[in-house]
């Protein structure tokens, strides 16, 4: 018998047509949401990817999944494993109480940046799955925005070297 878990979503895994080709065994199985925490894109300056960090009063909605051992090590994979994303367990408030999941959160590092327009479409496609208020997504999209601004560039870090690899 394969052993199952909870894992939660916040960014691009909520998209169901993403997760059922990157995890065909994971179901949906409830909504909550992460207080006092904030959902930030990091990574590189025009193509950051999401996180979740602490921020008091703050919030981030997320879907609940069950996944199994396989789901896992192609979540593992997708989110860059341990070198870009570690795990850790959240406390998810639910309806009918709280509860801590796993998670992937992104490791020390990386700097602001804003989502790239496909990454950003594929998680405003996730939000309105799940009935979330995409505003909160947009908002959090322009607060990075604006934090990336007051940033100065690091040198070499304009470009994200996924796309050299791609161009090559």
């Amino acid at each position: 018998m394969e052993k199952r878990k909870k894992y939660i979503a916040y960014g691009s895994n909520l998209n169901l047509e993403q997760m059922a080709r990157r995890c065909p065994t994971a179901k949906v199985i409830g909504a909550g949401e992460i207080r006092d925490h904030e959902l930030l894109f990091r990574g590189y300056r025009e193509s950051a990817v999401a996180t979740v960090e602490p921020k008091k009063g703050a919030s981030v909605p997320v879907l609940i999944w069950e996944i199994g051992p396989e789901d896992e090590r192609n979540l593992d994979i997708y989110e860059g494993h341990p070198r870009l994303y570690g795990k850790v367990n959240l406390e998810v408030q639910m309806e009918n109480g709280s509860e801590s999941i796993m998670a992937y959160t992104m490791n020390e590092g990386h700097e602001i940046g804003i989502p790239s327009v496909h990454y950003l479409e594929t998680i405003t496609t996730g939000y309105l799955e799940a009935g979330f208020d995409v505003n909160r997504l947009l908002e959090s999209v322009s607060h990075c925005k604006e934090l990336a601004e007051r940033e100065p560039v690091c040198e070499g870090m304009e470009e994200n070297p996924w796309n050299q690899q791609l161009l090559q």
